[in-house]
């Protein structure tokens, strides 16, 4: 009889922390810019660092768990890029103004896909340095989209202006002059990130010590972060509809 692989529920735990701070965000997002009440909002820098301590935590925990689900990866991989195409029908139809092109479902769907064969190369990788390029990577191609490359302000390349000019480019990184989308996560530098959670992975495995702890249950928290995927698709509508009973007169 095969060994039943154990539940590491803290893991769960923090992706559903997690998806209660997406559902409060994006509320937030639609009372302030939607509806228009402080068109400002988006701009200041906490709400910058709180948009991305949500999508930087999704991303690293997908990269983090790849290796346990590699059986059903490949089924996982194309009906997340089928619900983001979906998601972008949807958006471009009844949301013109807020519509997704390559959003975060087409980049998990791409990038459990894109672990198929980068895997083979990424075992002969020492765990740990695996992580310390990839988060460096991550930092340097952060701006990526805005023609930079560089560590803040200290190191910067500016890259030519025709990488940008070819359309089919935009889901690397490339967005071509014009590009709207109210939710943005192209390749680069963002599979550095989903790479830097799946060497993480291995040195949680790693550490056996680790995993006792692991598979402790955060109440609430972690039944919900195994549903994360439904509360995605679904907490958006949701939270239209409540500001429009709010906001909207009779």
């Amino acid at each position: 009889m095969q060994e039943q692989k154990p539940r590491y529920y803290l893991i769960d735990g923090i992706r559903g922390i997690t998806v209660v701070s997406m559902v409060l965000f994006h509320f937030c997002y639609d009372v302030f810019i939607v509806f228009g009440n402080n068109p400002g909002w988006y701009g200041n820098p906490y709400v910058y660092m709180w948009q991305q301590s949500i999508c930087q935590t999704f991303i690293f925990i997908s990269g983090l768990v790849w290796q346990w689900g590699r059986a059903a990866n490949l089924r996982r991989g194309l009906c997340l890029n089928l619900l983001g195409f979906a998601l972008s029908f949807i958006t471009l139809v009844f949301m013109p103004t807020e519509v997704i092109w390559f959003g975060i479902l087409n980049f998990l769907g791409c990038a459990v896909l894109l672990m198929f064969p980068l895997e083979k190369a990424a075992e002969k990788i020492p765990s740990v340095l695996g992580l310390g390029v990839c988060i460096f990577c991550f930092i340097f191609f952060k701006n990526i989209q805005y023609k930079t490359l560089g560590l803040g302000d200290v190191v910067q390349i500016h890259l030519p202006d025709f990488l940008y000019s070819i359309k089919i480019l935009t889901p690397l990184g490339f967005p071509y002059p014009g590009f709207v989308s109210s939710d943005f996560f192209p390749i680069l530098p963002w599979m550095f990130l989903y790479l830097g959670g799946y060497f993480f992975g291995r040195i949680f495995m790693e550490h056996s010590g680790w995993h006792s702890f692991a598979c402790k249950k955060i109440p609430f928290f972690s039944a919900l972060g195994r549903r994360a995927i439904w509360v995605y698709l679904f907490h958006q509508p949701v939270c239209m509809l409540v500001c429009m009973f709010i906001f909207m007169p009779l």
